[in-house]
């Protein structure tokens, strides 16, 4: 079942373990300058309003009717990073592992293939929600990622068209799936006390696709994609859920929903320059590879320069002098202890 909470989409799987729940936040962020240069995690700017789009049948586009799903708006040349929370377990002491895959117009974000194909292992085209807090954009290398733009469907920048030639899906396509009960209870047996935690409410929504907008390689940012620790028939593919989320341009969200879009994020370089702070995280999990196929796409800048156009605005390249480190395992407010 998916719900849709307040800017957020919650994946529930009751039938396997009634707190078994993965809730994904769109975020908006700082677009990096798309200069060559490596740079480290932005910040995220609150989260993309999310609407069903069955609420709106009668302004929507009509492939969007016939697909449902959620819409969130984007500013052309805006960039998102999602960000991944499992439900707490209370007798396990540990979150409810979930295999996940993200794919931008049917192209796989970690391997650069076809959605379609079946959940793998060699190349590894999923994340694992307790090893991944979130996912900024397409895994080009081991350790780098290129950050996700938003660019017009059509206009031949996107990953899609780039890798299939066509522009046709646009938008995200989301897929979750659980770790079996029997996988579960192996790997975390029960811990003596018991704190239940219950699935957040909110509206059931359809799984769906289409856009009138896609998503393009932005600036490199060092972000790893960690390797499952589990083992691959852990995962449940039978009781597999999907959701496609549709972007809208900022004039078309005001058409469809009659609400203003969120106000245009601050530049990389006004954000820099307020001292304020970028992240790096670390862990001692093994990386994925990245993509051939992804790897040798075009970034926007390099696909504008060679189009003789100038699709990014303030691109100017910055010096993140106040970075935080963050660690695997713990929050970014949270204080590492050490013994006397």
């Amino acid at each position: 079942m998916i719900r849709l909470r307040p800017d957020s989409l919650v994946f529930s799987f009751p039938q396997i373990h009634d707190d078994a729940a993965l809730s994904i936040d769109f975020q908006r962020t700082l677009r990096i300058p798309d200069d060559g240069r490596d740079y480290p995690l932005p910040p995220g700017l609150g989260s993309f309003p999310l609407r069903h789009t069955d609420r709106y049948l009668a302004n929507a586009p009509a492939s969007w009717v016939s697909q449902g799903g959620v819409m969130l708006p984007m500013y052309q040349s805006e960039a998102m990073w999602l960000s991944f929370a499992g439900s707490y377990i209370g007798d396990r002491w540990a979150e409810y592992p979930f295999a996940i895959r993200v794919a931008t117009g049917k192209v796989d974000a970690v391997t650069g293939a076809d959605c379609a194909e079946a959940l793998s292992r060699e190349p590894q085209n999923y994340m694992v929600s307790t090893e991944q807090p979130w996912l900024d954009g397409y895994c080009v290398e081991k350790g780098f990622i290129r950050q996700f733009v938003a660019m017009p469907l059509g206009a031949g920048y996107t990953a899609e068209e780039q890798v299939t030639g066509e522009a046709e899906h646009g938008g995200l396509q989301i897929e979750v799936i659980p770790m079996k009960r029997a996988a579960f209870d192996r790997e975390f047996p029960p811990i003596t006390r018991r704190v239940r935690v219950e699935p957040p409410d909110g509206d059931v929504v359809c799984s769906a696709m289409a856009a009138d907008m896609g998503l393009a390689p932005g600036g490199r940012m060092r972000q790893e994609i960690y390797v499952d620790p589990f083992d691959l028939a852990d995962w449940d593919v039978e009781n597999a859920s999907r959701c496609y989320v549709h972007i809208a341009n900022s004039l078309v969200w005001r058409a469809i929903t009659g609400e203003q879009p969120p106000t245009v994020p601050p530049t990389s370089r006004e954000y820099n320059d307020a001292g304020l702070p970028w992240f790096d995280y670390f862990s001692d999990a093994p990386a994925v590879a990245g993509s051939e196929t992804l790897k040798n796409l075009s970034s926007v800048a390099e696909f504008g320069k060679a189009a003789g156009d100038v699709p990014l605005p303030e691109n100017q390249t910055v010096a993140p002098e106040h970075v935080i480190a963050l660690r695997a395992g713990m929050s970014a407010d949270q204080v590492r202890e050490a013994p006397f």
